[in-house]
Parts: structure tokens; sequence; C-alpha cells
């Protein structure tokens, strides 16, 4: 069953940003992944909730999207991430 990786991301330092986002492309295809959204235009239809960026992945399931999170290769990547933005990152199984 299909699980999609969820980001909120707020990012503060966009050239270290901008790395992050071109280097992490290999890791997530490497873990059988795939953008579906990275950031662009968003609305709030209902609640409170005000995301920045959002950045939604699909990994084929539950397992592959943890892998990822506790990769080697991701390892130095979720270091610059958190250097540059803040933000929040939930995993959800598909139906």
């Amino acid at each position: 069953m299909s699980a999609y990786l969820i980001y909120d991301v707020d990012v503060h330092d966009p050239a270290p940003y901008s790395e992050f986002m071109e280097k992490v492309v290999l890791v997530v295809e490497q873990y059988g992944g795939k953008y579906l959204v990275r950031g662009g235009k968003h609305e709030v239809l209902e609640g409170d909730w005000n995301p920045t960026r959002l950045v939604l992945f699909e990994f084929p399931d539950m397992d592959s999207a943890r892998r990822i999170i506790s990769s080697d290769e991701y390892a130095p990547l979720r270091k610059l991430r958190h250097s540059c933005s803040t933000g929040h990152v939930v995993i959800v199984e598909g139906v």
C-alpha cells in the first residue's frame, strides 16, 4: 500500500535550501519515492493551519518512507535542511 510523506516547511535561508532540494531528489528516487507536490500555490479552505511550503512524496509503502528519513544518505541532507528551515514531517498510509 502506498505511503505519503508530507512536509510543511518554512524556509529561512533560500540558498542552502536550494542546495538541499537539488541533492535530495536522488535520495528520494533511491528509496522508491516520487514528488507529487513541491511547493507551489496552496489555499487553506478550513481551519487555522497556515502552511508555508508543502511538499508531498509518494512511496511504495510505509517502510520505504521511514527508511529514507533514517538513512545514511539522507542524514547530511536532513542536517542541511534543519540549518535553513523549520517545519513538520508526517507519513500517512494510502488507501
